[in-house]
């Protein structure tokens, strides 16, 4: 068995998509197709938000932060992997590779801090209208933003750090990304720290923060209940749809992904691979199309823009 030490000089291999290699091909038509649609979405949201004065409250300055934080973990993601399709360029240096999954783990966290401060502008605009411009202020979502960073920063830096420290039995990484738990098993020896601070930071994160999200949209339901007006409570209701059904769309993909890596020993490697892409793509590309649908001022400043341009 050949053991790698030195993970500066290193330089791993991805396989993509194990078992579908020859299909990589035509696997990138769709994923291409998702990069153009992360671009111009997630694009044309920050732009709006940038240009319009009225877009400047504090609910679509967290929204704007949440397209940057996915722009970063698609561009993190994309290039590389689409190298890999179409040109079947595999190689990625080890550093290259801890790079790569810093920013992708790293806005993962971001983006899921970035939902508990949505879930907070939520229940401040239902529970506490008449104060919510004095509660939220832009210094607050600023601090807020910086402290979702912050989280980002502080849970992730840690992984590439403790992969450093190992030596690597294998090269091969059976996935299109370097993911923390495909380096992982690459690792020959104790493996057990990087395992459980893995373990540590989804529970953290993935646990901690829908505990605050559920108790935020519990409350936000409780005060929903008292309210005697019909048209008030569709109103409440509908102010946070938008952002249930991107908060289900993200922790549902993420928290199946992570399990199939330790307990989903059955689930074909493709299977557990293409969950892995769909749990960092989907949310990306549904997001626009969910708050542009949901939220009436963004529907009507893009109707706005569409008539400005074809006029």
């Amino acid at each position: 068995m050949l053991i790698f030490n030195h993970s500066s000089f290193l330089t791993f291999t991805l396989m993509g998509i194990p078992g579908l290699e020859s299909q990589h091909l035509w696997l990138s038509l769709p994923f291409s197709s998702m990069f153009l649609a992360i671009l111009i979405g997630n694009g044309a949201i920050l732009f709006l938000v940038a240009i319009e004065p009225t877009l400047h409250s504090p609910m679509y300055l967290l929204l704007a932060l949440l397209m940057v934080a996915d722009l970063i973990s698609t561009l993190a993601l994309l290039p590389k992997l689409l190298c890999l399709f179409l040109f079947n360029d595999r190689d990625i240096a080890a550093n290259a590779c801890f790079t790569q999954m810093f920013f992708i783990h790293g806005t993962s966290v971001v983006r899921s801090a970035l939902f508990v401060a949505m879930a907070f502008d939520r229940f401040v605009a239902v529970c506490e209208p008449l104060r919510y411009n004095t509660i939220l202020s832009h210094s607050l979502v600023g601090r807020l933003g910086l402290l979702a960073l912050a989280k980002g920063v502080i849970l992730i830096l840690p992984m590439p750090l403790l992969l450093r420290r190992l030596t690597f039995c294998q090269m091969v990484i059976p996935h299109t990304y370097c993911d923390h738990m495909a380096v992982v098993k690459m690792a020959c020896g104790h493996t057990r720290p990087n395992r459980i601070y893995g373990l540590f930071v989804i529970l953290l994160v993935v646990g901690l923060d829908l505990l605050l999200i559920g108790f935020s949209y519990g409350l936000i339901l409780q005060s929903v209940v008292r309210l005697n007006s019909r048209d008030a409570t569709c109103k409440a209701l509908n102010t946070c749809s938008a952002h249930f059904f991107v908060i289900l769309v993200t922790y549902v993909p993420a928290l199946f992904s992570s399990l199939t890596h330790r307990i989903g020993h059955n689930i074909p490697p493709h299977a557990h691979v293409l969950l892995a892409n769909l749990y960092l793509l989907l949310p990306s590309v549904l997001n626009p199309i969910i708050y542009g649908i949901k939220m009436k001022e963004i529907r009507h400043k893009v109707a706005k823009c569409l008539c400005r341009g074809s006029a």
